[in-house]
């Protein structure tokens, strides 16, 4: 009876997100088309009508690819639980590999198989993405051979960080007691904050170079703004994005005294250096109001409450049969990574319509990194900077507001520039 309701539900939630998904969607596309003809009034000196048409078909596109990409979603989702793909996946593996290798090789076996069916579904659409989407807007650069380097690296990186704490997550699971899921959620945790302190220095090195910034009068620049807002780094670096992407972007990466600031190199040749650190400031405002912080405290505390429902679920035959999976009931064979893959699956389902709370908190801190930057820096350079990467990176100046509101983690830039001049 409760695996009936459970698949009712989550029946019910797969088909109402998805449909409403599509509707936001459709409404993006509507709004977006209906505003191609003239540019917005704040922007109508700043922005050209053809760079503002070549932003809204370029959202246009990637909306309309994206729908394909949902639906095609949607019926893998469909395909893995109720309609027994994981099932079968689990009993082929169980009865191949249990038998000769043991409880834990079966169960990464299990994880390593779901993740490469779904990475090889999800192949032609990335290639689409880049090769056909970002190439027609100018935007890819990547050549075949770097996608596939890339690719390759992914799938090692992937194996060698990812099946030692899923084993070890699998072990707490099977040997730490009812309490496991503390346990396991501690090691989440640490994995996590290690990741931070390696990513900087070990993992990104391995896609993309980094060279200390090399602008002295920036570099001056930049260390007096850094002064001024009491924030150390690691240092000032470059990185060649240009290698596969034309979109421009920078960002702090790192943990403690790992911190450092990357540029990217299309970033600076785009932007002047006022621009330059403004757009610098804004992110050295996410720091001044520990926006950093609270999201990894944020982090620790859904993961506790995930890794404390996944605790019960894993006991519950119901929710196993509710989302078209048998159990390894009397087979020998423990089923950690079942409960593990199918909490993963169901969970983004019923968490969506709660996204949008978390998309308003990332747009208030936004709002109040602008805030800090135009405080610390010029609000003239920060707006133009802002116009600059909207107009290189064709993002649209008219997303519908509903579209914004469930979707944006980023305000748009109308109100933006609106908020700032109010500074």
């Amino acid at each position: 009876m409760q695996s009936s309701v459970l698949t009712f539900v989550f029946a019910g939630f797969l088909a109402a997100s998805l449909l409403a998904r599509l509707w936001l969607a459709s409404r993006q596309v509507r709004h977006v088309a209906a505003h191609r003809g003239s540019v917005p009034a704040p922007f109508a000196g700043t922005v050209s009508l053809a760079a503002h048409q070549r932003a809204a078909d370029y959202t246009i596109a990637k909306l309309r690819f994206g729908l394909l990409t949902m639906a095609v979603g949607a019926a893998v989702l469909l395909g893995w639980t109720l309609l027994g793909g994981l099932g079968a996946l689990n009993v082929a593996l169980r009865d191949v590999v249990l038998p000769r290798w043991g409880g834990m090789a079966y169960q990464l076996a299990l994880l390593s198989a779901f993740v490469l069916i779904g990475g090889l579904i999800d192949l032609p659409f990335e290639a689409w993405s880049t090769f056909r989407i970002e190439q027609q807007y100018g935007f890819n650069r990547m050549t075949l051979g770097l996608w596939l380097a890339d690719l390759a690296k992914g799938v090692l990186l992937g194996a060698v960080l990812g099946l030692p704490i899923a084993a070890l997550i699998l072990w707490l699971m099977g040997a730490a007691g009812p309490m496991w899921w503390l346990w396991a959620w501690g090691a989440w945790m640490g994995f996590n904050l290690l990741m931070l302190v390696l990513f900087p220095t070990v993992i990104a090195p391995l896609f993309n170079k980094f060279q200390p910034l090399e602008d002295d009068a920036l570099k001056t620049r930049v260390q007096a703004l850094m002064a001024r807002c009491g924030f150390a780094a690691k240092g000032l670096y470059v990185m060649d994005g240009s290698r596969r992407s034309a979109h421009a972007n920078a960002y702090f990466t790192g943990f403690g005294a790992a911190k450092r600031v990357v540029f990217f190199d299309t970033l600076l040749a785009k932007l002047n250096p006022g621009e330059v650190e403004a757009v610098l400031a804004h992110e050295l405002g996410h720091f001044k109001h520990k926006h950093v912080q609270k999201r990894i405290v944020s982090m620790f505390a859904l993961s506790l409450a995930g890794f404390a429902l996944l605790g019960w679920l894993a006991q519950q035959a119901w929710f196993y049969a509710g989302l078209g999976v048998s159990p390894n009931l009397g087979e020998g064979a423990p089923n950690d990574a079942l409960a593990l893959l199918l909490f993963l699956l169901a969970g983004p389902v019923f968490g969506f319509f709660v996204s949008p709370l978390f998309a308003g908190l990332s747009r208030r801190h936004e709002f109040q990194a602008d805030a800090y930057a135009c405080a610390q820096a010029s609000a003239k350079d920060l707006a133009g900077a802002l116009l600059k990467l909207y107009e290189d990176n064709a993002s649209t100046l008219t997303p519908d507001p509903l579209y914004v509101r469930f979707y944006y983690s980023h305000p748009p830039a109308s109100e933006r520039l609106a908020a700032m001049e109010g500074v």
